[in-house]
């Protein structure tokens, strides 16, 4: 095994979206994960596209880099099975809502009693406690609450979702990602596990954390889509091109500014000030009429040698073949799926390949490189405890 967490074994209990994001992060990077799957488990991808043949679904991206098996967590036997897999493990990643593994019996009083040094890594959206921890949701509930969703979208339009990045995978993912690693560095000084609560809306409004500041100064606006960064500013956004295609515009500074409207062959003095905000509805309106004459890829090619912020949008069948893509190999794939390539980069260690996602597999060959003895797993897969 390659990469910088080569060595570093993980328990993982699958569940939905910021769990499995935290789990391929960590398997990309050359952790030996296991993934724990329900023995029967609902299947966001349809039938159809179940797989590419050997047990492959190279659609299933966030399931890619690791084993899987499935185990009934309702029985004593499997419970012990989760129990001894936890006993050699570095780390545990569970999403459930609060209270459910404890009542399983793999919780993390259960299992650090086991293993000391286990880090045990839980992600909910509303944390452990307070009045909400126990109510459903989903991202939109959670930047609902953070201070997040109220500042995203247009002026005089409805707050927009801004897909399901913000608090599932930035504020619930990546923090889990960035407390299960501080918690490994901590346990190589004290020898000792410890819990990681990772919650989404916590991580959502820490995302935030700049523009509290801003608004706390005054200088960012309760009013959606008026501010320097949110749609408010013509220099600050997108524009529809000749071809329907668009292109991005982030011409904030000064010298950004003027190599924009260079190529947009506009002069400075015969339009209101940059930052002058009574101006800006004029400059909109210019830079829409200028924009909307050449296509996106007329543009590309306008603001190739202009150091302007400008950048075309692409979409998720356009950004692989991006040369910038394409010469930084930013994206593999895998059985004819595109998708990210592992990351960051390190300087020294090799970060392995992405294996593409299989479904459940031999839990023979799975349990046995994990310890587990023959006999056993042969017995826990006849009574149906365990599948493969």
């Amino acid at each position: 095994m390659t990469g910088p967490l080569a060595g570093v074994r993980i328990v993982e209990l699958a569940g939905l979206g910021p769990v499995p994001m935290c789990a391929m992060v960590l398997a990309d990077l050359g952790a030996d994960v296991i993934r724990i799957e329900r023995p029967t488990r609902s299947q966001i991808v349809p039938d159809d596209f179940s797989g590419a043949g050997d047990g492959a679904n190279p659609w299933d991206v966030l399931s890619r880099s690791r084993e899987r098996i499935s185990v009934d967590l309702r029985t004593p036997d499997g419970v012990a099975l989760i129990q001894e897999l936890a006993s050699s493990a570095d780390v545990m990643l569970e999403g459930y809502r609060p209270g459910v593994v404890e009542r399983l019996g793999v919780g993390p009083d259960e299992l650090l009693a086991l293993n000391s040094r286990l880090i045990y890594g839980r992600m909910t959206g509303w944390g452990r406690g307070g009045p909400r921890s126990d109510s459903a949701g989903h991202d939109l509930n959670y930047l609902a609450v953070a201070g997040v969703l109220a500042h995203i979208g247009r002026e005089d339009q409805p707050p927009s979702p801004p897909l399901n990045l913000v608090a599932d995978f930035g504020g619930g993912a990546m923090f889990l990602v960035t407390g299960v690693l501080a918690a490994l560095v901590e346990r190589s000084v004290s020898g000792q596990g410890q819990v990681v609560d990772a919650a989404m809306v916590d991580g959502a409004a820490l995302l935030m954390g700049s523009l509290y500041g801003a608004w706390a100064s005054g200088f960012w606006s309760k009013d959606r889509g008026t501010n320097l960064l949110d749609s408010g500013a013509p220099f600050y956004d997108c524009y529809e091109c000749a071809d329907g295609g668009w292109i991005s515009v982030g011409a904030i500074e000064p010298a950004f500014y003027a190599a924009f409207l260079d190529g947009l062959e506009l002069d400075s003095a015969d339009l209101s000030d940059q930052h002058d905000q009574a101006g800006w509805a004029e400059l909109r309106q210019r830079f829409t009429s200028v924009i909307a004459t050449k296509t996106r890829d007329q543009w590309v090619e306008v603001f190739a040698d202009r150091d302007a912020c400008v950048a075309p949008v692409l979409t998720m069948g356009e950004a692989p073949h991006d040369p910038h893509a394409v010469a930084r190999s930013s994206f593999v794939t895998l059985e004819g799926v595109p998708q990210p390539a592992p990351a960051p980069r390190f300087s020294r260690s090799v970060v392995p390949d992405p294996a593409v996602a299989r479904d459940i597999g031999d839990p023979h060959s799975t349990l046995g490189r994990w310890g587990i003895p023959a006999d056993r797993i042969a017995t826990l897969v006849e009574s149906g405890i365990v599948g493969g």
